[in-house]
């Protein structure tokens, strides 16, 4: 009876331990048989912390699970050669992809034409990873097909964050470590002791020094200047303007000097008036004058003439006055 019992314990825990694989198997795989469909990537980096069974995400949605996770070497290498091409050297990545659950969507070329991408997640706490699906800017992550024949349709994959930050650190810890951190060092220090030795005794120091002096002959300029005295003679002076403007005696002289000015220009126009008619009787007067005096000229002039001759005579022929000139 013990022998039938152990054989009956026996029996019980492997038909137990056959239900229990059934159901993983059933849980892992029996999608695919509904509506799923299987997907593939291929990623440059470390899987750690992500295995079978681990969520594939759309948006924070989980639309899927891990079936295969495994080394494209040993998957599509045909030869040892090939582990020299860094694209033989990454992990693949099969996952199970429930497409109801992510409702009308393109067709696959076109989504990976739009910018879909897959990446790999790492939980901060527990460290475990899973799948991300998400859309990105296809011109930052081109995409071009591996040269093997992928047993399943490919979605191209994108670096981790982590990964990101990682190399964007690498990248700068290089730059870092181009410089010369030694003669960088030397430079500052001599720009140091430069510095000091010219705010001690070069021209830097001379320049401070004029630069004293001249605040302190400003200052004597301005004491001597007396700018509070001068401040109050000009409010004194703006004061007394502003009482002469307006007093009423100024306002009466403003209204005198108006009319004078009214006045001198007519009279202005009078003298006008008077210098064009003595003008015209001047004029006037000119003319009858010269009428009168021209013949008396012109009688003056035959007179001068004659007189002329008469002396050239006398000249040549001084008895001319008592006896008639000779025949020529």
């Amino acid at each position: 009876m013990g022998g039938q019992g152990g054989f009956l314990r026996t029996g019980a825990l492997v038909v137990l331990g056959l239900g229990l694989l059934v159901g993983i198997l059933w849980y892992l795989g029996g999608e695919r048989f509904r509506h799923g469909e299987v997907l593939e990537s291929y990623f440059h980096e470390s899987v750690q912390g992500l295995d079978v069974g681990a969520p594939v995400k759309y948006r924070g949605v989980t639309v899927g699970r891990v079936t295969a996770v495994g080394l494209v070497s040993a998957e599509y290498g045909g030869k040892a050669a090939d582990l020299d091409r860094s694209v033989y050297r990454q992990v693949f990545v099969r996952y199970l992809v429930d497409t109801a659950k992510m409702g009308v969507v393109p067709s696959l070329g076109k989504a990976i034409g739009l910018g879909l991408r897959a990446r790999i997640v790492s939980q901060v706490l527990t460290g475990v990873g899973y799948i991300e699906l998400d859309f990105v800017d296809p011109r930052a992550y081109p995409w071009s097909p591996p040269p093997w024949t992928p047993r399943d349709p490919v979605i191209p994959s994108v670096p981790s964050t982590f990964t990101q930050v990682q190399d964007a650190a690498q990248a700068l810890l290089a730059k870092i470590d181009r410089i010369d951190l030694d003669g960088l060092a030397s430079s500052i220090q001599r720009l140091v002791a430069t510095l000091q030795t010219d705010l001690t005794s070069g021209d830097v120091h001379r320049t401070l020094a004029d630069a004293d002096a001249l605040l302190v002959t400003a200052r004597g300029q301005l004491r001597a200047a007396d700018l509070p005295a001068t401040a109050a003679a000009l409010r004194g002076t703006a004061a007394a303007l502003t009482a002469l403007a307006r007093s009423p005696a100024l306002g009466r002289t403003l209204a005198n000097g108006a009319q004078a000015s009214a006045q001198l220009v007519a009279l202005a126009g009078q003298l006008s008036r008077l210098a064009a008619s003595v003008q015209s009787a001047t004029t006037e007067e000119t003319a009858g004058l010269n009428a009168r005096l021209n013949p008396i000229l012109r009688d003056l002039a035959a007179a001068a003439r004659n007189l002329r001759a008469i002396t050239e005579t006398l000249r040549q022929y001084p008895g001319a006055l008592l006896a008639p000139p000779p025949p020529r």
